[in-house]
């Protein structure tokens, strides 16, 4: 895989000890394989400088740090850099060179990862594809992923997620992506960059690592739809949506309990399409998808039908029948005003014998709007659930604006008391969602219903 020597090279550190081989790349001594490369970052909660002594143990075969030059005691060779974080995306940016994959990278607001595996799905009828597992759309993660590829991988799709400026800069320096895809422009992380326009400027950054190749953007946003060629550097500039103003774009569409239908057009042709999944965004996420597949060089006939084959990740609106007739939407992976709609969408279209129940916790990181983000929710719920419980401090504005409009609500800032209210609460035969952001682990709640 890498000598030291090359590490070193590549990353700008010193190497202390003799050249060696690595094998494979860790920054985790309980799953190391013997032989690896063990690079000591730093998180929020430990520091991997501690742990190189137990890798070398383990049997890594090298490690990287970032403390001064000569100063862990151990008997492997060790490449001291300026920060081993930054030193990993270059390593990985180094060994994703090493192949000739297709590279999609994807970020927005909302929406990565169900667009990232719909881009997968369809990638993967004609292309061995490696994608982003779980949440690994970090600087440590990432670059876990782009170790993964091999001389069997044809193409990929990374993920790239922030919470600030220069983030993702620093991942698609490092994936090197052929094309890009943009989802939305939320209001995730507004509270660290305070508009959408610093947002937009933030997301733009998936360029930064590109030599070339297509950006594929939401028509339908607001602030992607006014994107021109012009404003990304005279790049070629995608459009999907549900609008005929873009360049692919879905229209005659009918959602049911078993997913969507809708017909899909391009240029002066259409084609007939299915998702397994329910929701108007996934149909969105079909059309990210199949713009990838045709600058991948896929035709229709080959994209169209792996729609089909796609598969959601995690928590995210995953439909459960429990005892007594009641369903469960679990959708407990992240939170924000766009994904509280679409899960509300969701919920309202299940068929169910009983009552729709919202389950909603917090939206987090909003910042100084998260009282008339939380608030502005109203209109949209009550128009498809018949009872809400909420939980969390932020959704004081929401139960206070759905209870002046008269809707059944119940509200705690206690998950077990707000449990003990729902499990009273609920009926044979309900639908019940359960939305949050990821902090407010609302799985928990739903797990009580057996």
């Amino acid at each position: 895989m890498f000598s030291t020597k090359e590490i070193a090279n590549v990353t700008g550190g010193e190497l202390v000890g003799g050249s060696v081989e690595v094998t494979s790349v860790s920054t985790d001594t309980r799953t190391l394989e013997k032989g690896a490369l063990f690079i000591a970052v730093k998180g929020e909660r430990f520091d991997g400088n501690d742990y190189i002594k137990q890798a070398a143990e383990n049997g890594a075969a090298a490690a990287i740090s970032d403390l001064a030059a000569g100063t862990v005691k151990t008997h492997i060779p060790v490449v001291y850099v300026k920060n081993s974080r930054t030193a990993q995306l270059k390593l990985a940016r180094y060994y994703r060179d090493k192949f000739g994959v297709k590279l999609c990278g994807v970020t927005g607001s909302v929406g990565k990862t169900s667009t990232k595996d719909m881009v997968s799905a369809v990638l993967s009828a004609k292309y061995n594809t490696l994608k982003t597992e779980g949440n690994f759309n970090n600087d440590i993660g990432l670059p876990k992923t782009l170790f993964r590829l091999g001389e069997s991988t044809e193409a990929a799709v990374i993920e790239m997620g922030m919470s600030d400026r220069g983030e993702i800069s620093a991942l698609s320096g490092a994936a090197h992506p052929n094309c890009a895809v943009i989802t939305n422009i939320g209001f995730c992380h507004i509270e660290n960059l305070k508009t959408r326009e610093n947002i937009l400027a933030a997301k733009l950054e998936i360029l930064d690592g590109m030599d070339e190749g297509a950006l594929i953007v939401c028509g339908d946003d607001e602030y992607l739809g006014k994107l021109t060629s012009e404003d990304i550097g005279g790049r070629k500039l995608i459009r999907y949506g549900l609008s005929n103003d873009c360049d692919v774009w879905a229209e005659g569409i009918s959602l049911n309990e078993n997913g969507g239908k809708f017909t899909l057009r391009y240029g002066d042709t259409s084609y007939k399409a299915s998702v397994p999944v329910m929701g108007e965004h996934h149909i969105l996420n079909a059309l990210a998808a199949f713009c990838v597949g045709i600058e991948f060089g896929m035709a229709p006939k080959e994209i169209i039908p792996a729609f089909m084959n796609y598969e959601s990740s995690g928590m995210r609106q995953r439909i459960e029948l429990r005892e007594n007739n009641i369903r469960v939407i679990l959708d407990c992976y992240n939170a924000s005003p766009t994904s509280m709609k679409s899960s509300l969408s969701v919920l309202g279209a299940v068929k169910t014998e009983g009552r729709r129940i919202a389950v909603l916790g917090d939206m987090l990181e909003l910042g100084e709007q998260s009282k008339a983000l939380h608030a502005g929710l109203a209109e949209f719920a009550e128009e498809y659930a018949d009872m809400f419980f909420l939980y969390g401090r932020e959704m004081k504005a929401l139960r206070d604006e759905l209870t002046k409009r008269g809707a059944k609500v119940f509200h705690s800032e206690n998950k077990q008391e707000l449990t003990e209210l729902l499990l009273n609460g609920i009926k044979s035969g309900d639908a019940v969602l359960f939305k949050g952001s990821r902090g407010m682990k609302m799985e928990e709640i739903a797990e009580k219903i057996k």
